[in-house]
């Protein structure tokens, strides 16, 4: 009977592709890589209704700024590949994202010389806090940082952020506010929703940083 050490078992498509992320340098620590798309978020799924929609941008701006649906929607869009990194230790490689370019706010509004960090404004159904997000504007100054409404050609799902969400590829996914409708321009940090509840304040997937 011939030895089994001369047939080694096949790795799974999951295994060989996370290995071969690991390799380049890619897969942070702590992370795994799933070849699914999990949907995690707290709330309930907000109801889009593109005549009431709107997206303002506030705070320390020379130009505050507020946009209906149709009007956002008529901003230059990109595409960018990247990757995703979730805290609760999962990754997704190589997504396509199209969406308008977060400097392309940036140009409109001009934040003023003062202006640090930036507080995105999501949807958390009953909570009177709402949902919330702090990231350092130098992470949102970005060519990979979009305001996407698609993922691999197509319309994000309402679970996944629809109609629009924040995309910033290099920090841990709470970051990139699902159902994202307003930002504002502050001149230091403050914790946002989960930030609050003992996440970091920037969350760089490299560093792990995971809690604060």
């Amino acid at each position: 009977m011939p030895s089994l050490e001369k047939y080694p078992r096949r790795e799974d498509e999951r295994g060989v592709l996370e290995r071969k992320m690991k390799d380049a340098g890619r897969l942070p620590p702590g992370q795994s890589l799933t070849l699914k798309w999990p949907v995690l978020h707290d709330g309930d799924v907000p109801a889009f209704d593109p005549e009431a929609w709107d997206f303002q941008v506030g705070g320390l701006v020379e130009s505050p700024a507020t946009w209906d649906y149709r009007s956002f929607m008529a901003l230059p869009v990109a595409t960018v590949r990247s990757d995703f990194h979730c805290v609760t230790r999962w990754s997704t490689f190589d997504n396509e994202w199209e969406g308008v370019p977060f400097r392309e706010v940036l140009g409109r509004v001009r934040p003023r010389r003062e202006a640090t960090h930036v507080m995105v404004l999501g949807h958390l159904g009953e909570d009177p806090r709402g949902y919330s997000t702090n990231v350092p504007l130098a992470d949102l100054d970005r060519p990979e940082v979009l305001l996407a409404f698609r993922n691999h050609g197509r319309d994000l799902s309402p679970e996944h952020g629809w109609p629009l969400r924040l995309v910033v590829p290099h920090l841990y996914a709470w970051k990139s506010c699902k159902w994202v409708r307003a930002l504002v321009f502050m001149d230091r940090d403050k914790a946002g929703y989960w930030e609050s509840s003992g996440y970091h304040m920037r969350g760089d997937p490299l560093r792990e940083e995971r809690f604060g």
